[in-house]
């Protein structure tokens, strides 16, 4: 396949350029033939990098596709919409845009798809990993109602909110990530260095040592002495937690421990809350049913118990019922004033405005409560670290103090 740049006329003599993906000039005639046009001159896009191939296609499927570069590409698809690019156009030059190797490839077949005569949320069905149910739901209503650009306009307004809320999370967790991973670092250092030199003159003294330095010792002849296996059983442990973390199977498990982390579950609460909200409003804007709207919202989110309050809520308003009192079973989930607030909207007829009123409040608690959590970590870390090295410093010493206080 390849895209080709064309100027085309019909019978009348009227003139029509664009962008078209064929694999081959006969067959691009062919394509504009069909719709009662002649093909009068092309030229060639060689925009597509050519590598290895095979290679990266491989790691491909490992490389997610940043929040931030569907931001970028949602926004500038929402602006050459409405100057009046053509899709599969505007999917090849955005293509040409951005960074990463997948999502240009992506692009490019949406762009095809689209050339062939198919909707544009179908199309983007073709990658579900990128383009999650709530972004195609979102432009499906945007096609039907002829406002694709306004539909772009709220999936843009939703994943900016969202990026600023995880990068919010994000920020509040670098300061005691780079703590904990310089002090590991530091004690491999010792343990590999320090330790064997105070080994030899334990040995060469001749004393016995209390169990805290035998301890001690071992571990650092084991890192030191074995150091393939225990490299090997560090990454391996290493893998088994990136596993734990990113399947589904535990996702239960997961959700129940960070709900009970007397810290952080405050914290992991409202930033459920806060997606959800954000979500839900989103998806009402753009017209979409509730029903369809809470199952879409659903998926969207990462908490297993967030996500089944959703689920079974689309059930309860599919029976008639108002999603207020779909949600009052779920109070441990979801503040009492989030349900009142709900009730109101629903009254009034502005649920959609309602939502985004309360996705805006949890989003500043969610920025509080962070700032909260860095003020309390940093102390616990003191005391963490402090509590680390003076129990080393005090198995490594507690020998020389006996002799020092048998002499």
């Amino acid at each position: 396949m390849a895209v080709y740049q064309y100027k085309a006329k019909n019978l009348k003599g009227e003139e029509e350029s664009g962008v078209m993906i064929a694999d081959s000039p006969s067959q691009l005639a062919k394509q504009l033939r069909e719709k009662g046009y002649f093909l009068i001159s092309f030229q060639k896009s060689s925009t597509q990098k050519k590598g290895l191939k095979s290679l990266t296609s491989f790691f491909r499927k490992f490389v997610r596709i940043k929040l931030s570069e569907k931001l970028f590409f949602t926004r500038n698809l929402e602006v050459m919409i409405r100057t009046g690019v053509p899709l599969p156009q505007a999917f090849e030059i955005l293509a040409q845009q951005v960074k990463s190797e997948k999502f240009k490839k992506a692009l490019r077949e949406i762009g095809e798809n689209i050339t062939k005569g198919n909707p544009l949320s179908e199309s983007l069905a073709l990658f579900p990993g990128i383009f999650p149910s709530i972004y195609r739901e979102t432009l499906k209503v945007g096609e039907e109602t002829g406002k694709i650009e306004d539909s772009l306009q709220i999936l843009a307004t939703q994943m900016e909110r969202e990026y600023n809320l995880k990068s919010k999370v994000k920020a509040a967790m670098v300061y005691p990530v780079m703590v904990l991973s310089f002090t590991f670092m530091i004690g491999i250092f010792m343990m590999y260095f320090a330790v064997p030199k105070l080994k030899e003159a334990f040995e060469q003294l001749n004393v016995e040592l209390p169990l805290t330095t035998r301890t001690i010792l071992a571990f650092a002849d084991f890192l030191t002495k074995k150091w393939p296996l225990a490299l090997s059983l560090f990454l391996g442990l290493a893998v088994i937690l990136l596993v734990f973390l990113k399947s589904k199977k535990t996702g239960r498990f997961k959700s129940t421990i960070t709900l009970k982390i007397p810290i952080f579950s405050k914290l992991v609460r409202q930033t459920n809350s806060a997606l959800a909200l954000r979500t839900l409003s989103s998806l009402l804007k753009a017209g979409v049913p509730i029903v369809r709207s809470l199952q879409v919202a659903s998926g969207a989110l990462n908490n297993f118990y967030f996500r089944k309050s959703l689920k079974e809520a689309a059930k309860v308003v599919e029976k008639g019922k108002k999603l207020s009192f779909a949600l009052q079973p779920y109070q441990d989930l979801y503040s009492p004033m989030v349900l009142q607030m709900i009730k109101v909207g629903e009254e009034t007829g502005a649920t959609g405005e309602v939502l985004t009123q309360l996705a805006e409040f949890y989003e500043q608690e969610v920025l509080t409560a962070t700032q909260k959590i860095s003020s309390v970590i940093e102390p616990l870390l003191i005391i963490l670290i402090g509590s680390v090295v003076g129990f080393f410093a005090f198995s490594m010493f507690q020998p020389l103090f006996s002799i020092m206080g048998a002499i």
